[in-house]
């Protein structure tokens, strides 16, 4: 065999297995769907499509959800507004209620989190892409009456170039994830995405200003604290792990502790009152690509909690769903026996109630 020909098929080889071990197995394509959950589930229709973020005021029991229509929005630009629902889950019947303050305008919201002062002031941050998903912003709203009043928008065109997440540490200061090291779709981005390269980051707002305060992540998605606020927890998308971080209160600082590998797609980061993590995942990330783009084309689900004990951290699978009747998982938020599910394109909210 000629020995051109004999070294094309070796760099061949090796492509192709590149691409195999590389990019197709870190991204699920390999794995097996067995469908299994340990409760009952309703599905509840949101009238906005894309229920991405949940989070529950576990004093309260009141869920605070992100809604915003990502596909028509694509196909039209803002064609459709997002919004704030509420729901109570201490009332027999919950019910949503859309409590998105009517001189907002221009709104996609995102990520958020809810902080609670001393006082027992509330309030809630939202990650916020206004101008057809090109300027953002944080808006800051306080709880206040059963409304939410709108207080300010807080913006870094420098640092804060494509947010996905926030968790607030203050009543006026938080954490924000930057999802990509390239702000603009593209070729870099797409490589980013595809080769899992870890060049996003953390930003911190101490009130003041940002600053970067953790970096070297692939796609930092959701992001969390611990209960008394000495730990900060970031998922990492394509790099499939949650990264557990030292917090620094006075200064804001991060020193990673650990990387909790999970092997699957981690988005957002809710806490029950125990201190567990429960994350909505995507296990077959290169499906939740397509889907993205076509409705048709199912992502499966999946809910992950994380528990610490003497040992060390331990995962435990408790939702799985084919896609098949809900696709594209990105949250799951615990208020006692019930877990919300929430989707970055379904029209619904999974409602469940665990056995045990």
């Amino acid at each position: 065999m000629n020995k051109k020909i004999i070294v094309f098929l070796v760099i061949l080889l090796g492509i192709v297995g590149y691409v195999v071990l590389e990019i197709l197995g870190p991204a699920g394509m390999f794995k097996t769907i067995l469908p299994h959950f340990e409760g009952t589930s309703a599905t509840l229709n949101v009238e906005v499509a894309g229920p991405e973020d949940i989070t529950i005021d576990q004093l309260s029991g009141l869920a605070f959800i992100s809604v915003d229509d990502r596909r028509a929005n694509r196909q039209s630009p803002g064609s459709l507004k997002g919004a704030i629902l509420i729901m109570n889950l201490s009332d027999s019947i919950p019910k949503l209620k859309d409590i998105t303050p009517l001189g907002i305008t221009d709104f996609h919201p995102h990520g958020i989190s809810l902080w609670r002062e001393p006082d027992g002031r509330a309030f809630l941050f939202v990650v916020n892409h206004r101008k057809n998903y090109s300027e953002h912003v944080i808006e800051r709203f306080e709880w206040k009456n059963d409304s939410l009043i709108h207080i300010e928008s807080i913006q870094d065109v420098d640092l804060m170039t494509s947010p996905n997440d926030v968790t607030a540490v203050g009543g006026r200061s938080f954490y924000v994830t930057n999802d990509h090291g390239y702000s603009k779709p593209g070729v870099g981005r797409t490589l980013e995405d595809y080769l899992q390269r870890a060049i996003s980051y953390v930003n911190y707002y101490d009130g003041v200003s940002f600053k970067k305060v953790a970096t070297g992540i692939a796609y930092a998605n959701g992001i969390n604290q611990s209960a008394d606020h000495s730990k900060i927890y970031v998922a990492s998308t394509t790099g499939r792990k949650v990264m557990v971080y030292t917090r620094d209160i006075p200064s804001g600082a991060l020193s990673l502790e650990e990387e909790i590998k999970v092997e699957t797609g981690v988005d957002n980061i809710e806490l029950d009152n125990q201190g567990a993590l429960w994350i909505g995942c995507h296990p077959q990330l290169l499906k939740f690509v397509a889907h993205a783009t076509d409705p048709a084309k199912f992502s499966p689900s999946q809910v992950i909690k994380i528990t610490q004990d003497k040992t060390g951290y331990v995962v435990e699978e408790i939702f799985l769903n084919d896609g098949t009747t809900y696709s594209g998982s990105s949250v799951a938020a615990i208020y006692n026996n019930t877990l919300l599910i929430g989707s970055v394109f379904e029209k619904s909210i999974i409602l469940c109630t665990l056995s045990k």
